[in-house]
């Protein structure tokens, strides 16, 4: 932009003022809107790092603010929501008490060591007199004491007999071991397993616990053992769990980012974990697999999905829209958390002390609201079956979500909003409208791919604590047994009980080449045994 002196601005006609000041105004204009597009870029960054992590609004949920309640109850209850007439057992519902011998209900199934604390017979004299008593029942009372890890060596003795009268020996059976000419245990192998996959620990930290009890395993060791384990023996149930999996109707799958270190590629290469889930309504098998990938390419779903025919809850990866577009017999639905998140990150953007009142006047919070009340409503049909979901869904949701998108084309025409979050959201719902609206025309298929990113966050929080795989045999062993451990807990069983169960038992079946026995293992048999069970 050109600058003037006042005495060139005095020797401007009128129509170049008039032409300068548009200028100007034009230029104002654009700065002010890329201004307030970079502050509400920093305030999403602060607040990504630094603010909470949810996206609940005074909306969400059906969750209303005082303001709402106590000055304009029945808009706020009635405006865009469509109102459900509670249940006679809804109204008349107590606050809940706390179930009496609930102490007793957590503590059950603890081995119990009784204490008995009595007085002796010269203290009862002294305060009774002789014979003066009778014994009631005792008081009782309960501690729980922690016993730390006890490590056993178990030594074996294989018997050698040899013929009086000849050369012949021969030796007892020897029982099978996981890895030949190793130390390692079921119980060994699942508690380095727990250790790492279920609870997040690296393996150096696992090793320095190890010689705190003077044991020295280095992590190299381990390391070699967890790839083994998973090639050899876990490796056969996941490929069981994957073939299952694939016979579902509805699936769920997402993506998150790891670093390994030696994979061919130069440092700092970004790497995958992708994850696949039954949808979440199938809530009496749930299957969560992982497979680690080099990239975000179409071509690991498609390989990993091949043979799968029916719908897969996703994001707006450009990977699933291509599947998509390629095969008829797949679907991809697309996830009302992330058309929601974007609405929501431009209300964090808003500067402190201004959320409460200018919040309610934007598009943003319009946008939260009518998705708050579709969630809403479908959360009243979880449990129901999924034809008579699928039946409600098009009586009660559908036309809240032609109305949204109505809205939302209204907004595109009117052109008022700027670059920013809440534009980004417009656009993402217009983009993925037809796969948005599917979710109406099958009750199988959930709203949102939560469920999935629910499956990924013990691996996302521990990466965390081990920043990074060392070697591409190292991620696919994790993948495998992340699989087994998330189907594990997903299924209600212990993982360091049925991990060690899996070893103890494929261990004697290393030599099988019939594998029916698989389907006994799996999480939901009921042959497995109690003890894998969790309370």
């Amino acid at each position: 932009m050109a600058k003037y002196t006042e005495e060139q601005l005095n020797a401007c006609s009128k129509e170049m003022l008039i032409t300068l000041l548009l200028s100007m105004q034009d230029q104002m204009v654009q700065l002010n809107q890329n201004f307030e597009k970079l502050m509400e870029q920093l305030a999403a960054a602060n607040n990504q790092r630094y603010g909470r992590s949810s996206e609940k609004l005074s909306v969400i949920d059906g969750q209303l603010s005082m303001d709402d309640l106590i000055f304009n109850e029945a808009e706020a209850l009635t405006d865009t929501t469509y109102v459900i007439e509670p249940t006679e057992d809804q109204i008349l519902s107590k606050k809940p008490v706390r179930p009496a011998g609930k102490r007793e209900a957590d503590l059950k199934g603890l081995p119990v060591e009784v204490i008995s604390h009595v007085m002796t017979e010269e203290q009862l004299t002294a305060t009774f007199g002789p014979n003066g008593w009778k014994q009631l029942p005792d008081e009782v009372f309960k501690r729980v004491r922690v016993q730390p890890a006890v490590y056993t060596v178990e030594e074996h003795h294989v018997a050698v007999y040899a013929g009086k009268d000849n050369q012949t020996i021969v030796k007892a059976d020897r029982p099978k071991s996981l890895l030949r000419n190793s130390i390692v245990t079921p119980s060994l192998g699942a508690s380095i397993m727990n250790a790492k996959y279920t609870n997040g620990l690296p393996l150096y930290r696992i090793s320095q616990e190890f010689q705190r009890n003077d044991i020295h395993i280095s992590r190299q060791v381990m390391a070699n053992w967890m790839i083994q384990l998973a090639d050899r023996y876990l490796g056969i149930v996941y490929d069981r769990l994957h073939e299952q999996l694939l016979g579902y109707h509805v699936l769920q799958a997402d993506e998150t980012p790891v670093k390994v270190s030696k994979d061919g590629r130069p440092a700092n290469s970004q790497s995958y974990m992708w994850v696949y889930r039954t949808g979440k309504y199938y809530k009496n098998t749930p299957i969560i697999l992982y497979d680690y990938q080099k990239t975000r390419s179409h071509e690991h779903p498609e390989r990993f999905l091949k043979g799968f025919e029916g719908l897969v809850v996703t994001d707006s990866h450009s990977a699933y829209g291509k599947l998509d577009r390629e095969y008829d017999h797949l679907s991809f639905t697309a996830c009302w958390a992330h058309a929601r998140r974007r609405y929501s990150d431009a209300l964090k953007a808003l500067p402190k002390g201004k959320k409460d009142a200018a919040a309610k006047q934007t598009v943003a919070y319009e946008a939260l609201t009518r998705i708050a009340t579709i969630y809403h409503l479908d959360n009243e049909l979880s449990e129901l079956p999924p034809e008579e979901r699928q039946r409600k869904r098009q009586l009660m949701i559908k036309p809240l979500v032609e109305a949204y998108f109505v809205w939302l084309k209204e907004l595109k025409q009117e052109n008022s909003l700027i670059s920013g979050k809440t534009l980004e959201g417009v656009n993402y719902s217009l983009n993925h409208e037809k796969a948005l609206r599917l979710f109406l025309e099958d009750g199988e298929v959930p709203l949102d791919n939560n469920a999935t990113e629910g499956a990924l966050r013990s691996f996302c929080l521990h990466k965390h604590t081990w920043k990074l795989i060392d070697t591409i045999d190292g991620a696919k062993s994790s993948a495998i047994i992340y699989s087994i451990v998330e189907t594990a807990k997903a299924n209600h069983l212990h993982p360091f009980r049925y991990l060690e169960f899996l070893l103890e038992t494929l261990k004697e079946h290393q030599d099988d080449t019939d594998r029916s026995f698989i389907d006994e293992l799996l999480p939901w048999s009921p042959k497995l045994p109690n003890k894998c069970r969790a309370k």
